[in-house]
This record gives C-alpha cells, sequence and structure tokens, in this order.
C-alpha cells in the first residue's frame, strides 16, 4: 500500500485556503497555570465551519475563572471568547459569510432551528456548548493541535489564537467600519450587561437598582441602568479601586461588604426603604447570589443572575423570600439571539446609541497576555483588549501604538 499523505501546513500570513495553518494561540496546559504562547495546528473548516484570523480579544472574567479551576473544563485548552476578526476560508455548505467579512465568533450560538431558536422568547440555542463543556467542535472533533496534542476550544470560539474555526451557527457578520478592537467585547460583555438590563429585567425609569459585583460585566449592566433612567444605581464590590470607574459610569452609591458591620443586604433594605427594584448579580458566587435575591423588594423586585457560578455548586436559600412576589431570573448573552442582535448592536455603536469604549481600559499586544490575566485578577482593569493580528491601528493604555 501507498504511504499517506501528510496534510499540507501553512504558516499565519501565507496562502492557506483549504490548508492547515501554524500560528501563535495561547495554551492552558493545566489549571491554575499561566497560558503559554505556543505554536499550534490550526486546521482547515469542515462542512459548515468558518476559519476566522482574529485581530482583537478581550479578555473576560470566565476566562480567569477557568484558568483557576473555579468552572471546569477540559484540558489543555485555548481560551478567549470576545474576539472580532476576518474571515480567512470557509467550509462546504456555508453561506451567510465569505473570506474577507468582518466577524465576531460568539459563545452563545444561533443555529435558527432548534426549539429555542424557533421560540420568539428563547436565546439558548440548543447547540450550545457551555453548560456542559466539551471543548470539541459539533461533530466531537478538535481543529487544534499542539506539540503532538489535541487542544479543546472553548464555547466553540477560542479567541486567544491567532486563527480559528468556529460553526458557521456561531458567527456574526458585522459591519467592516466599525472598528474591532472596540467592538469585539460585543461578543460577551457588552450583550451580557445590556441584555440582563433591557431584556431580562426591563429596568424601568425612575426605579433604585443595585449591582453586586463591578467587573467588566457589572460595570456593563451599570451603563445600561443609567440609560434605561434608573435615579438611584447601588454598586457593590470588595475592591475599592473599582469605585471611581464605577461612579464614572453611572452609580450613585458605593459599598465595600468586607467594610460593613452587617449584611450587605441588610444595609440595602434599610437604604431603599425595603429594597431594590432590581438587582443584578455579576460575580458567580453562591453567597453574593443570595444576597441579590434578598437585595431586592419582597413584593417586586427582580433579581437577576449574570454571574456564572463555580463547578458544581448548589444554589440554596428560604423558599419563603420568594413568596410575596420576588422575581429570581437568568439569562445568557443578555437572551439576545446572537446572529441576529450582534450585529445591530455594532450598528448602534456606530450611530452613537451604544458606547463601549468606556468598559476597555487596557489594550496589550498579544505577547503580554500573562499581564493581562494578573490585571483582571487584581481587578486592576474593567476589560483588557488584546492584539493579535494586523489590521486595524489602536492605541495602548499610554496612547501610543501597539
Amino acid at each position: 500500500m501507498g504511504s499517506r499523505r501528510a496534510p499540507c501546513v501553512h504558516t499565519a500570513g501565507q496562502g492557506s485556503e483549504g490548508t492547515a495553518i501554524i500560528c501563535r494561540a495561547a495554551v492552558a496546559w493545566t489549571p491554575d497555570t499561566p497560558v503559554s504562547l505556543e505554536d499550534v495546528q490550526v486546521d482547515p473548516p469542515k462542512a459548515g465551519e468558518v476559519r476566522i484570523k482574529i485581530l482583537f480579544s478581550g479578555l473576560c472574567g470566565t476566562d480567569l475563572h477557568i484558568l483557576e479551576g473555579r468552572t471546569k473544563m477540559p484540558f489543555p485548552i485555548i481560551l478567549g471568547h470576545e474576539g472580532a476578526g476576518v474571515v480567512e476560508s470557509v467550509g462546504e455548505g456555508v453561506t451567510t459569510v465569505k473570506p474577507g467579512d468582518h466577524v465576531l465568533p460568539l459563545s452563545v450560538p444561533q443555529c435558527r432551528e432548534c426549539r429555542s431558536c424557533l421560540h420568539p422568547k428563547g436565546n439558548f440555542c440548543r447547540k450550545e456548548n457551555i453548560i456542559s463543556p466539551t471543548g470539541l467542535m459539533l461533530d466531537g472533533t478538535s481543529r487544534f493541535t499542539c506539540k503532538g496534542k489535541r487542544v479543546f476550544n472553548l464555547y466553540g470560539t477560542s479567541t486567544f489564537s491567532e486563527y480559528t474555526v468556529v460553526s458557521e451557527i456561531a458567527v456574526a457578520r458585522v459591519d467592516k467600519a466599525a472598528p474591532l478592537d472596540r467592538v469585539c467585547i460585543m461578543s460577551c460583555q457588552v450583550p451580557t450587561g445590556f441584555g440582563a438590563v433591557v431584556n431580562t429585567a426591563k429596568v424601568t425609569s425612575g426605579s433604585t437598582c443595585v449591582v453586586i459585583g463591578l467587573g467588566g460585566i457589572g460595570l456593563a449592566i451599570v451603563m445600561a441602568c443609567k440609560a434605561s433612567g434608573a435615579a438611584r444605581i447601588i454598586g457593590v464590590d470588595i475592591n475599592e479601586d473599582k469605585f471611581p470607574w464605577a461612579r464614572e459610569l453611572g452609580v450613585t452609591d458605593v459599598l465595600n461588604p468586607g467594610q460593613l458591620s452587617r449584611p450587605v443586604q441588610e444595609e440595602i433594605q434599610e437604604m431603599t426603604g425595603g429594597g431594590a427594584d432590581f438587582a443584578f448579580e455579576a460575580v458567580g458566587l453562591n453567597d453574593t447570589m443570595v444576597a441579590t435575591l434578598e437585595s431586592c423588594d419582597p413584593s417586586f423586585g427582580v433579581a437577576v443572575l449574570v454571574g456564572m457560578a463555580p463547578s458544581g455548586q448548589k444554589l440554596t436559600f428560604d423558599p419563603i423570600l420568594m413568596l410575596p412576589g420576588r422575581n429570581l431570573r437568568g439569562g445568557a448573552m443578555g437572551e439576545y439571539k446572537t446572529r441576529d442582535a450582534i450585529p445591530q448592536l455594532v450598528s448602534a455603536y456606530l450611530q452613537g446609541h451604544v458606547r463601549t469604549d468606556p468598559l476597555i481600559t487596557h489594550r496589550f499586544p498579544f505577547q503580554d497576555i500573562r499581564r493581562a490575566f494578573r490585571l483582571q485578577q487584581e481587578g486592576g482593569c474593567i476589560r483588557c483588549v488584546l492584539r493579535l493580528g494586523e489590521g486595524q491601528e489602536v492605541k495602548d493604555e499610554q496612547g501610543g501604538s501597539l
């Protein structure tokens, strides 16, 4: 028998359609260990898939939680799910995007066929890879190889790689006029925070809101509460370094639970005369979820859980809390139908109706990804955006070109 022919491989930047690409990616080999920049092989897209040249990616708190081992994932893995880039090639049968299109990969897909996608209110596509993540494509295989080992993907996206392969149902084509370094966070941070306010809670003008956790998602929630006309926004965090950012974005009152002599929910109940109209949890801990529920008015308050809790946890609270009429809600990606809504959000950004710039405080070249993770861990930023590829001129936090 003849010898098996090895697949053709190109390095990034060479003609590569239909072949594997060798490029840089940040590989997390094991939990609680810093990522390392490695040369990885990215296979060509199969039927129904899209290979994307990633130019920019935000670093989300969820990425940090996975790296710390709080959220269980298969390892080794390439993290990142707030990317923006350009379509490099497409697999057989792909019709909604083509090479050269500017796109955002989506951690919550929209297949437009399942029960959830077809429901007028549903957005959590049945083909999601979040609740029980496999780290694999829909066909059960991986497109990443490093040092002879299979590498898993994150939520079908893995944007901490100069090239990635994503299912067509998880790609949103956006206006080429949009600056990708600013709209990349519309893959997660902006829709998650804004949608929690406008779709899930439906915050009303003149209301009182509580936001527990003033990280990237929490501050997106703050911006949306202010835009919705909230009269009072109480921000809660144990890191007081975040308070100036929070006040600038709309927080009227700040609380540090570590400096209080009683539970923060009791403080909030007294401050608001019985509880807030709306309360949001953006930390991902059981205790803060219960505190969020107890912070809203017992008769008509709405509590929205946005943070992702550590794997395997059980939420426990006294069911009597629900009897008077509290409403406890959750929602992924702000309940937006992603492929339909994300391009609209990007258009709203271009029209000046949605701002993302205040949510991005730091910009780093890809080789500084460990520094970005440290900053996220220390709470020293709202959002870091990494530059992975050439394409659009951006400025770092000191104003110089990256």
